[in-house]
């Protein structure tokens, strides 16, 4: 029985797969199609992936006959901001089933404004897609794609993870609702972009220094808030007075002054990221929100602790935090308040070429290449790996991180008392304390598998206490102890 257990005790760790993290043959057609038409917006930065100079030189000694075609069409759709003109196609990409057809999934007048603009590419694309031998390089290009997801799977894991374990969401696929984070190697750096097409939520990256994480929580966030303060509209609309207030903030966006219920999804997700961060952080986050122009962040951050204290999930509390709105105490608040003169843009963290980490070197290598092997699942060469690190240094805290990878690979080899025996050895190493506090979380839930009730409480309160362990880590260890204290 306890063999059959083992995978539903991994669920977290395994939250962005099912396609969740991928690329798209969409994006990487379009995206190559606007560079034969003459797409160059930053160009010269260091943080571009390769591909992208590779694939500019390939079709500059092969270009297709309807280059002259796409370079009129990208001509007459320029945008004065580059953002805005590779925001454009990415919407179009996403908008359309792709090749060989690229058929709009919508009907005209449900598309998107920036993609009607883009009336006809279409049919450039059909003809691109097949002089360019758009499949044949789609191949070719596989490996790059798949190093770029690998580095995105363990952190967006975890954000995911964390995001779902303080909602206290289950997913569901009978929801018919899907999150979607497009890996693309073809765009600008530093750029990320969202989209909700209908029952879809697309996030697209492009490469960054460092993986664009916090972002990505912040629209999965979205995602999965956003339906939940729709719902409670009624209630929410009585408040709406207090929109007024929102006018007035120069900062905020036109969209955000005009929807309400927008407005008080996005106030609530500010909070949540605060109520994420480290305390010292919290208050100056919500402050920062509020001169955003987000009135009601300060009112849901009050409300958050409540929230944790009792058992319901999010989607069920939310009515609670909307009714606990005082139009009285909020006026006061906002009253005389100065907002910012300016928006705070979200976009991934620059670093210039001198500031960038060195490339790993020795045991740090070995296991950096273990864990992108780990997470892209290709087990029998992550454990090669983790063994190989073994060898190459004889400090323990290195050798925590490689026990605690082989004893992931047991577990999700259905082997838990192997597992359990490498999770012991880990602790034996004076593990950090993102590592410490994980390991107490499996040996936790491998002891609740096994009937062992109070032996996973003590697994699951030595986690609470370990300095220096996340967030999710935490939140996974009083879920499992709720779970065993339960009368």
């Amino acid at each position: 029985m306890i063999l059959a257990l083992v995978p539903a005790l991994l669920g977290p760790a395994l939250a962005a797969e099912q396609g969740q993290l991928d690329a798209s043959l969409s994006l990487f057609s379009v995206l190559a199609a606007i560079h034969v038409g003459g797409y160059d917006a930053d160009l010269d930065s260091p943080a571009n992936h390769p591909l992208r100079q590779a694939l500019r030189k390939h079709f500059e000694s092969r270009p297709p006959a309807v280059a002259g075609d796409l370079r009129r069409f990208f001509r007459d759709h320029r945008q004065a901001n580059p953002t805005a003109e590779l925001s454009q196609y990415i919407s179009f990409a996403l908008a359309v089933d792709g090749p060989p057809d690229f058929k709009y999934r919508f009907k005209n007048y449900l598309l998107p404004p920036d993609v009607q603009r883009l009336d006809g590419f279409e049919k450039l694309m059909v003809q691109f897609h097949k002089e360019a031998e758009i499949d044949a390089l789609w191949q070719q290009v596989q490996p790059a794609f798949e190093q770029a997801i690998a580095r995105y799977h363990e952190p967006v894991t975890r954000a995911v993870t964390e995001v779902n374990a303080y909602l206290r969401y289950v997913a569901s696929g009978a929801l018919g609702r899907r999150f979607q984070i497009y890996v693309d190697l073809l765009g600008a750096p530093n750029n990320i972009q969202s989209r909700s097409y209908a029952d879809d939520y697309f996030v697209v990256v492009t490469p960054s220094p460092e993986p664009q994480v916090d972002d990505i929580r912040y629209f999965y966030l979205h995602y999965l808030v956003d339906p939940m303060v729709a719902r409670q509209s009624e209630a929410l609309m009585k408040r709406k007075a207090l929109a007024d207030y929102a006018i007035a903030a120069p900062a905020l966006e036109e969209h955000y002054k005009s929807d309400f219920v927008l407005q008080a999804s996005t106030s609530l997700i500010h909070a949540i990221e605060a109520r994420l961060a480290h305390p010292s952080r919290r208050q100056a986050m919500v402050g920062q929100a509020l001169k955003q122009g987000f009135i009601l962040t300060p009112h849901f951050a009050e409300q958050l602790p409540a929230y944790e204290k009792q058992e319901r999930a999010m989607r069920y509390f939310v009515l609670d935090m909307i009714e606990a709105i005082s139009l009285k105490r909020e006026e006061q608040r906002l009253e005389n308040f100065e907002f910012a003169p300016s928006r705070a843009v979200r976009k991934a963290k620059v670093v210039a070429p001198q500031e960038k980490a060195a490339e790993p070197v020795g045991v740090y290598k070995t296991l950096d290449e273990a864990e992108r092997l780990y997470s892209a699942r290709e087990l029998p060469r992550a454990k090669e790996a983790f063994l190989r690190g073994l060898k190459e240094t004889g400090e323990k805290r290195l050798h925590a991180k490689s026990y605690y990878g082989l004893a992931r690979i047991a577990a999700l080899e259905k082997d838990p008392e192997l597992a359990e025996r490498l999770f012991h050895k880990t602790l034996e190493c004076d593990p950090d304390g993102y590592t410490k506090a994980w390991t107490r979380v499996y040996l936790g839930r491998l002891s609740e598998a096994a009937g062992e009730r109070d032996r996973a409480a003590g697994h699951y309160r030595a986690a609470l206490a370990v300095e220096g362990g996340s967030v999710a880590a935490r939140q996974g260890a009083e879920k499992g102890l709720a779970g065993v204290t339960k009368k």
